[in-house]
């Protein structure tokens, strides 16, 4: 059975750092790709950033391009999200999705989710 889960959330100021992981068990390949997405309250689900099988691309949202990275290592089944000059607007639910091969903004064709871990940037 395939599953997600993420870990790495927290309370952190203004201009913090994070580094949230989504580590992934009972996949068969690495043919697959990983994104985050995140989802504050009262807000919809957005796509954050995605890798893609091979790590051949990734992408970012505008609004975190220059501050978020993403890696993965593929020994450990995990891929990371560094978080850097986090923003009180970044608070929200992140969590991590699966679908094959290639990245899509679409939430719906994702097929595996975590739980989701909650990144709380405050003062």
């Amino acid at each position: 059975q395939e599953q997600l889960a993420e870990s790495g959330g927290g309370l952190v100021q203004p201009g913090g750092s994070l580094r949230l992981s989504c580590a992934a068990s009972g996949f068969t390949s690495d043919n697959y790709a990983i994104a985050w997405f995140r989802q504050a309250p009262g807000k919809e689900r957005e796509a954050v950033s995605c890798i893609s099988a091979s790590n051949v691309g990734t992408y970012f949202a505008d609004s975190v391009k220059g501050r978020f990275t993403i890696f993965r290592d593929n020994a450990k089944k995990t891929v990371y999200l560094q978080m850097n000059s986090l923003r009180p607007e970044d608070t929200a639910v992140y969590y991590c999705a699966t679908r094959k091969y290639y990245c899509s903004g679409f939430g719906s064709t994702y097929g595996s989710w975590g739980q989701g871990t909650q990144v709380t940037v405050s003062s």
